[in-house]
C-alpha cells in the first residue's frame, strides 16, 4: 500500500470541508483559498480547486459575485449561502463525532490487554437516550 496515495485521498475527503470552513470568515476569490489552503499545508491546484466551487455553487451552497480588481481582471468571490451555513454545521459535527473516534483510538492506551474489556469502544459511543414516554400496550 502507498501511503502517499492514501494521504492523497484523505485530503481529496476534507478538500470540500475546509474551502467551507474558509468562506465562514467572508467572501473570498479562488487565489485567496489557494493561498490559505496553502498556508495550512494543504496544497490544493485550480485545476482541483474550480472545478469543486463550480460543483458547491451548483448544489447551492455557494454564491458568487464579481469584482473589478485594482490589478488586473475582474475576480469571482465566493461566499456562503444560507444552505451552505447549514451544511458546513453538518460537516463540522460529523468532523467532531470522527475526530473524537480517531483520537480515541489513537490514544496509548485505547486497547486494553484483556480481550474482553470492552470499556474503551463503550466510551466511543454517545450517551444513552432518555426516553420517558409510556407506550401503551396493546391486550
Amino acid at each position: 500500500m502507498n501511503i502517499d496515495n492514501l494521504k492523497s485521498q484523505m485530503r481529496k475527503g476534507m478538500l470540500e470541508f475546509c474551502v467551507l470552513l474558509l468562506l465562514r470568515n467572508g467572501d473570498a476569490y479562488a487565489s485567496q483559498i489557494i493561498a490559505s489552503m496553502k498556508d495550512a499545508h494543504l496544497i490544493v491546484m485550480e485545476g482541483t480547486l474550480y472545478p469543486l466551487l463550480t460543483r458547491l455553487k451548483n448544489d447551492g451552497l455557494l454564491a458568487y459575485r464579481w469584482e473589478e480588481s485594482p490589478s488586473g481582471p475582474p475576480r469571482k468571490y465566493y461566499s456562503l449561502t444560507p444552505l451552505g451555513f447549514q451544511f458546513l454545521e453538518q460537516l463540522k459535527s460529523s468532523w467532531d463525532e470522527i475526530s473524537h473516534t480517531v483520537n480515541h483510538i489513537l490514544a496509548p492506551d485505547s486497547f486494553s490487554s484483556s480481550p474482553s474489556s470492552s470499556e474503551s469502544a463503550i466510551e466511543v459511543l454517545p450517551p444513552p437516550i432518555e426516553i420517558n414516554e409510556v407506550i401503551p400496550t396493546q391486550e
